[in-house]
This record gives structure tokens, C-alpha cells and sequence, in this order.
């Protein structure tokens, strides 16, 4: 093990650990509006494009996604799952979320860490025994607001070029 995936003390990464686990949870019981507690007023989530390209090129199209969200447009999406024209999640999905191979960095930020995650997500919809399992790693800037650790950024990375769900209405 590398030093720097040491740097941080063990009631630091159990803390963390249980907050993505907590979100997990928030998620798979649709309990939006407390996930949404969990995020810093300046929040920026997003899911890039991942495409297949020889080496060395990035195989991550950062200038267009899945998804490039604030605050404001993660409480707008939270309010419309919440009313009846939120199509694709109606009826809603089911879902459980693994998270799993949890990495912590120390910053050069003071009360900010750097956390990577694995992500696994099943999803099934109606009755027909179909489903979809959605890979892929999240990188989070994790912010200490007063006692509360709070997700500033996040970048989800999906290991799908293309996704082969009908759509990304749930969030990763």
C-alpha cells in the first residue's frame, strides 16, 4: 500500500464510508430530499461521455454528458420525481446501489478530501424481470461544513460507452 492511500486516520475514513453508504440508502428508498442534505451549496455534479478511442486519448469526453448539474437543477430534478410527469421514473424504479473499493486523498485544502468510490447500481422496472446493472466510479470532493462532511463535486464515470438503459432518470 502506497503512502498516500494512508493519509488519512481511520475515524476520518469510517466517517466517510458511512456517509456513502447513508447516500446509498437515501437513494435506494427514494428519501431525495434528504440526499439532497447531503451536498455543499456549490455542488457540481456530472456524468461525462465515455467513448472508445485508441491510446493515448482520453476515453472521457468531459464537454459533453449524461447529465452537468448544480444545486438548483439537482432540487428542480428531486421535485419533479416527486409529481406526475416524471415519465421515465413512473412507476418508479427499484433500485440498490453497492458501493464499494472506497479511496481517500488528503488535499492541499484544508477540511477537503478527495474520494473515489466504485459504483454499482441494479435497476429494475415493471414486472417483466428485466434489469440493468450500471458500473462505473464516482469522484467525489468531499468538504467539511462545520460538523458535516458535504459532497462539493462529483464526477460519475460510468464504464458504459453506451448505456443500455432507456434512460439515466435515477441519479448515481
Amino acid at each position: 500500500m502506497t503512502r498516500s492511500a494512508i493519509q488519512v486516520d481511520l475515524e476520518t475514513r469510517l466517517e466517510i464510508s458511512d456517509f456513502l453508504v447513508q447516500e446509498a440508502e437515501y437513494l435506494d428508498d427514494r428519501q431525495y430530499e434528504e440526499w439532497l442534505t447531503i451536498f455543499a451549496p456549490d455542488i457540481h455534479y456530472t456524468a461525462p461521455i465515455r467513448v472508445h478511442r485508441k491510446s493515448p486519448a482520453s476515453d472521457i469526453v468531459d464537454d459533453i454528458g449524461h447529465f452537468d448539474d448544480d444545486f438548483a437543477s439537482l432540487t428542480m430534478r428531486v421535485k419533479r420525481l416527486r409529481t406526475d410527469v416524471a415519465w421515465a421514473e413512473d412507476p418508479p424504479s427499484h433500485t440498490r446501489r453497492l458501493i464499494t473499493n472506497i479511496r481517500i486523498r488528503l488535499t492541499d485544502i484544508a477540511d477537503e478530501l478527495d474520494v473515489r468510490s466504485n459504483l454499482l447500481m441494479f435497476r429494475s422496472r415493471g414486472d417483466r424481470g428485466s434489469y440493468d446493472l450500471i458500473a462505473g466510479e464516482r469522484q467525489d470532493r468531499f468538504r467539511r461544513i462545520g460538523q458535516e462532511w458535504k459532497i462539493a463535486r462529483r464526477r460519475a464515470i460510468l464504464d458504459q460507452s453506451s448505456l443500455g438503459t432507456k434512460n439515466l432518470g435515477v441519479f448515481l
